[in-house]
C-alpha cells in the first residue's frame, strides 16, 4: 500500500543523531505535519526543536523497556507512520568471554525492541492503516564476523519483521524492512566502517519506498549489491504465500 509522508504525523526512535536524524528531517521536508522525536536523552534534540519549532515533540523513551515503549504509544496516539531506527551495534565475534552479555544486550536493543515498539503501536496504525518501518540491515542477511552478535540481532529483527508484514499487513498496515549497508554515522566508525554513504540515502529512500508500497529497501550502494544476489531468495521464499 503506498503511504504519502505529507501531511502526516510520524514518530521516529533514535531520533537525535545519524540516520534517526536524516529521517527526521526528510519527513519533514516531505511535508510531515509533525515528527516525535523519541530519544533516551531529551536534551540531545535541541537542535532539531530549534531549526523545526512545533513541527516535533521530543518524548523521552527507550526501546530496551516496555513501559516506556507503552507509556511512548499513549502519548504518540496520534501516529501514522512509526520509525523503529534505534538500535546497538557493537562490534563482537562469536567466541569471547562475554560474548553471551553482548548478544543479550544487542537482542534486547535491536529485537526485543521492535517487539515492544510493534505491540505498543499495532492499535493506532492499524486503525490509521498507516505504516510501520523498521530499520535492519544487510547484517541481517550474512553474518560479518567481527559483528556476529549485532549480525544475529539484526536477523531476528529482519524475521520478526517478516512477520509483521503478515499479521499487521493483514489489517491494512504498511511494513517497510530497510537494510543499509555501511553509512557515514558513528555506529559505522565504531565498526570500523570507511564509506561515503550518508544518512540521506536512507531518509530519502525510506520516503520513496514508503510511496511505492515497497517491503525491502536497499538504499545504499552495497546494500543493492546485496539486493541484486538476494532478490530471488526474496521473491520465491520471503514474499512468497505459502499458505495454499
Amino acid at each position: 500500500m503506498s503511504i504519502s509522508i505529507e501531511n502526516k504525523v510520524a514518530l521516529v526512535t533514535g531520533a537525535n543523531r545519524g540516520i534517526g536524524k536524516a529521517i527526521v528531517e526528510s519527513f519533514i521536508n516531505h511535508g510531515a505535519k509533525k515528527v516525535y522525536l523519541a530519544v533516551r536523552n531529551v536534551d540531545s534534540t535541541k537542535e532539531l526543536e530549534a531549526k523545526y519549532g512545533d513541527k516535533v515533540v521530543t518524548i523521552e523513551a527507550d526501546v530496551s523497556n516496555t513501559k516506556s515503549i507503552n507509556d511512548l504509544a499513549q502519548k504518540a496516539n496520534d501516529v501514522d507512520i512509526v520509525v523503529n531506527n534505534a538500535g546497538v551495534g557493537t562490534p563482537h565475534g562469536t567466541l569471547g568471554d562475554d560474548v553471551e552479555k553482548d548478544f543479550a544486550f544487542q537482542l534486547e536493543v535491536n529485537a526485543f525492541g521492535l517487539l515492544r515498539v510493534a505491540n505498543a503501536f499495532a492499535k493506532t496504525l492499524e486503525e490509521k492503516k498507516g505504516a510501520l518501518v523498521q530499520l535492519n540491515s544487510v547484517a541481517s542477511l550474512k553474518n560479518f564476523a567481527h559483528l556476529s552478535t549485532y549480525s544475529a540481532s539484526k536477523a531476528a529483527s529482519y524475521s520478526l519483521t517478516q512477520g509483521l508484514r503478515s499479521e499487521l499487513g493483514a489489517k491494512g498496515v504498511s511494513i517497510l524492512s530497510v537494510h543499509p549497508g555501511p553509512i557515514d554515522t558513528d555506529m559505522a566508525a565504531t565498526a570500523g566502517f570507511d564509506t561515503d554513504s550518508t544518512p540521506e540515502v536512507v531518509s530519502e529512500g525510506i520516503v520513496s519506498s514508503l510511496k511505492a508500497g515497497d517491503f525491502h529497501l536497499f538504499p545504499d550502494e552495497m546494500a543493492k549489491q546485496v539486493e541484486g544476489a538476494y532478490q530471488g531468495f526474496s521473491e520465491n521464499v520471503v514474499l512468497a504465500d505459502f499458505s495454499e
